[in-house]
């Protein structure tokens, strides 16, 4: 077999889907345990996150064989800081440079992140870092199951019919971005708005979207919030709120 140095680097993102453990694909397990080391991002409190709870849920709970997540690898990313660009930044190229090592020392590593690594999520960041580290890295991802498309479940709420479109907002970019897309078509979802939580009923009173808009955060989680339509929201609420405010249907099939 080559050597790790002799092999194309190559970095996968798998996502780790909402929070249930249940909720993650049978690919996303194989490339798990496949993998040479296996990555999660911890803040630098060092609490273990969802997405390190899921991982050894796979690999060394009553899924997955003994002593597999041993190859699992801690690594801080600034997943808190919003407000100190600099800190920010030295904490990725400090990370970056930690996943860089490993790329060398074992060829393959797979970044676990929640959710999907290609909607709002910390693996792509990683990635951008890790070009210029690492000459000819090969970079894949593993899609998962999002926090909308699991509140969509857990609260019988369809996302979407016939043509109506579906658009995601991160609130983070501001209330007045979630007031233009309520005052839309179509089923709006909202991600990352705690903080902003009485600014988010605001702009759904305002739009006459409150009636219907469903509400959850750690979903399958022991600590899982799920607020039903109708019911009003009040803050603070966890950073990682998820909130649907479905399209108006008045017949079946919606716009077809």
């Amino acid at each position: 077999m080559p050597a790790p140095s002799m092999l194309t680097p190559r970095l996968t993102g798998v996502g780790m889907g909402p929070g249930d453990p249940e909720l993650v694909t049978v690919k996303a397990v194989r490339v798990l345990r496949e993998a040479a080391v296996v990555v999660v991002p911890v803040l630098d409190s060092g609490e273990t996150g969802r997405a390190e709870a899921t991982v050894l849920h796979h690999l060394d709970g009553p899924d997955g064989p003994d002593g597999t997540a041993a190859k699992v690898e801690r690594v801080v990313f600034a997943l808190n800081e919003r407000e100190d660009r600099s800190r920010r930044e030295a904490a990725w190229d400090a990370a970056g440079a930690r996943v860089a090592e490993l790329l060398r020392e074992h060829g393959s590593v797979a970044f676990a992140t929640i959710g999907d690594p290609n909607v709002y999520s910390t693996f792509t960041y990683l990635a951008q870092t890790l070009a210029p580290l690492v000459p000819g890295l090969l970079v894949e991802t593993v899609p998962g199951i999002t926090a909308m498309q699991d509140l969509a479940a857990r609260s019988g709420t369809v996302l979407a019919e016939g043509t109506e479109p579906l658009t995601l907002v991160p609130v983070t970019a501001g209330s007045e971005v979630l007031r233009d897309a309520l005052a839309g078509p179509g089923t709006v979802v909202a991600y990352k708005f705690g903080r902003l939580a009485e600014q988010v009923a605001a702009a759904l009173r305002e739009t006459g979207r409150d009636g219907g808009a469903v509400w959850g955060s750690a979903l399958g989680l022991p600590d899982e919030q799920i607020r039903p339509a109708g019911h009003p929201l009040t803050g603070p609420l966890p950073y990682l709120s998820t909130l649907i405010a479905p399209a108006t249907r008045t017949r079946r099939g919606g716009k077809l």
